[in-house]
């Protein structure tokens, strides 16, 4: 099982984590919010329930190849009888279900697929499982949005090495130290961040010193994330092709300020139109368009 992730239904706290590739939802936290004290019971109550039985036997059907339907037949024609008696265990170990799981110990419980987890909610209460399906997808949102952020800087990491086994290639002569070997790095890093930041990496930490990301890159926006992959490609090819590190500064200053012009672009053409005239690329930072744009730059 994956790290657990907790969200707050209601008054209840409501754990969820992955299992079999999909989202499992605590059906023991749920059960909390009708008797705190007697979970186990309340999911037996609902398990040993007809229709409960037809929904668990339709959802293993349609999901689980494995899924033993004469055992469970025999559950079904037992549903509803006053002494009809089903637990988590007895239902996974008969019909071999994957839907529900059932752990023992301090950190246990009983979880189920989150489309069985749903109809429980339901069954407990109409207003907590709105409420559940809610912070849910909040929980969703939140996880694709960090997805998001982790592709990006999974981008910027890729090309970065491909920089750096240009550098190496290049730039260091054998038999350096490994100070040096950081310093060369360390100098190159700070190439991409002039050309697109305007400023090496210890300038704006010295700028900025209560930020809680050390990095000027973890600054970044998509679009210079974007620009930043591609600077490193093109910086690998230069050093590839022997140029020095001026010229090839002042080349990746240029092609910085078109990229962002590019990737930017609706508030650079306003504020070019608004005022008549070019942007001068000599003295554009590629994050000014925008910038300038909504403070009202000069």
């Amino acid at each position: 099982m994956s790290k657990k992730k907790e969200i707050t239904v209601l008054t209840e706290r409501v754990t969820v984590q992955k299992l079999h590739e999909a989202d499992y939802i605590s059906l023991t936290d749920i059960a909390r919010y009708r008797e705190p004290g007697r979970t186990e019971h309340v999911i037996q109550n609902w398990m040993r329930n007809r229709n409960t039985i037809e929904f668990l036997g339709i959802w293993e059907t349609l999901n689980n190849p494995g899924f033993k339907h004469l055992e469970f037949e025999v559950f079904r024609k037992q549903a509803g009888l006053n002494s009809f008696v089903l637990t988590p265990t007895q239902w996974i170990g008969n019909t071999e279900a994957i839907g529900i799981v059932s752990r023992r110990g301090r950190y246990g419980g009983t979880f189920a697929h989150k489309d069985i987890a749903f109809e429980f909610a339901s069954w407990i209460s109409v207003e907590f499982k709105l409420y559940l399906i809610k912070e849910f997808q909040r929980l969703k949102e939140q996880e694709l949005e960090q997805l998001g952020w982790d592709i990006k800087r999974n981008l910027a990491r890729i090309n970065y090495r491909i920089h750096t086994d240009a550098i190496r290639e290049n730039l260091i002569p054998p038999e350096l130290e490994a100070r040096q070997v950081t310093l060369v790095y360390a100098s190159e890093a700070d190439v991409l961040n002039m050309a697109l930041f305007g400023r090496t990496a210890k300038a704006w930490r010295e700028a900025n010193p209560g930020t809680k990301k050390g990095n000027i890159r973890d600054e970044a926006n998509a679009a210079q994330l974007v620009c930043l992959a591609n600077l490193e490609n093109l910086n690998a090819l230069f050093i590839r092709d022997g140029l020095p590190q001026s010229e090839r500064l002042g080349k990746l200053n240029r092609i910085a300020i078109e990229q962002m012009r590019l990737l930017l672009g609706d508030a650079c053409g306003r504020w070019e139109a608004e005022r008549g005239v070019k942007w001068p690329l000599e003295t554009i930072r590629p994050n000014n368009c925008a910038d300038n744009y909504r403070g009202g730059g000069k």
